[in-house]
């Protein structure tokens, strides 16, 4: 009888996981006078929705990358031997903090630092003909700008999933290389980077799926080229009074989380190995 204790959880997998899945799966393939249709799935692969799909997974991918690579520096530097334990602890926290902190707090942050940034350099440009952008332009505003304010919470969730695996990397395994006469290029080749790969490349994947289903962040700095936006708009009548063709969209959105789960589970369960 102690499954019982498991009821709540399946009780709330249920009512907020597969019943709503249901109903999008469901509602992509009716129109809006109930009769089943087709027309909702294959307008996707039309222009503008094409395009947010594309713009989606571009954000996402470069987010989920530039956070891996730099997420996983920045975790070893404080978690190797040596560095001072009070690095690692206060790394943790704000990692704990920032990857929570989104939204219109995080855009209000942004606008508000570069706002100051940019007085600075038009004060530069204008009294001593300093141009820091030279001739082009950069906006907060762009997929870029959007892409390096999604870093300041992707970056922190990675440090927060590579660390137990950092930890994994015991240091009987670089005394052994040493002793076997292993440079320290040797032991990252054939010891620590096959270790660390499955996890890094496990992280990656998740970094993706967390910027890939963001909404809030690019919401409020006004940029309207991401899957997530175009779903809010047409459920909230910003653009059509289309419900149907909104829960299509979101089937998309299931159909790529789907396949980064599909790649990430495996990854999971190898790392988990060489962390035993």
């Amino acid at each position: 009888m102690a499954w019982i204790g498991t009821l709540p959880f399946f009780a709330y997998t249920l009512l907020f996981l597969f019943l709503p899945a249901a109903t999008v799966l469901l509602g992509a393939f009716k129109d809006v006078h109930g009769g089943w249709t087709t027309s909702n799935v294959t307008v996707l692969v039309q222009q503008p929705y094409r395009l947010y799909y594309k713009t989606s997974i571009e954000v996402s991918l470069v987010t989920a990358v530039l956070g891996g690579i730099f997420g996983l520096a920045v975790a070893y530097a404080a978690i190797r031997d040596g560095s001072p334990r009070w690095i690692r602890s206060m790394l943790t926290t704000f990692s704990g903090v920032a990857a929570n902190f989104g939204g219109i707090p995080l855009a209000f942050a942004f606008i508000a630092t570069l706002g100051t940034i940019g007085i600075v350099t038009q004060f530069l440009k204008n009294q001593l003909g300093i141009d820091l952008y030279g001739n082009g332009t950069w906006s907060l505003f762009s997929t870029s700008g959007v892409e390096i304010v999604y870093l300041y919470f992707q970056l922190p969730l990675m440090i927060l999933v590579i660390a137990p695996a950092i930890d994994g990397l015991k240091r009987e395994w670089r005394e052994a290389a040493s002793n076997l006469g292993a440079s320290s290029w040797q032991y990252w080749r054939h010891v620590g980077l096959p270790v660390l790969t499955p996890s890094l490349l496990g992280g990656v994947i998740l970094l993706f799926g967390n910027a890939f289903a963001a909404y809030a962040t690019a919401y409020s700095l006004g940029y309207q080229n991401l899957i997530p936006i175009a779903i809010g708009n047409y459920y909230s009548g910003n653009v059509l009074d289309n419900p149907h063709l909104a829960q299509a969209m979101a089937l998309g959105m299931f159909v790529v989380l789907a396949v980064m789960m599909t790649l990430y589970i495996p990854l999971q369960r190898r790392a988990q190995r060489w962390a035993k």
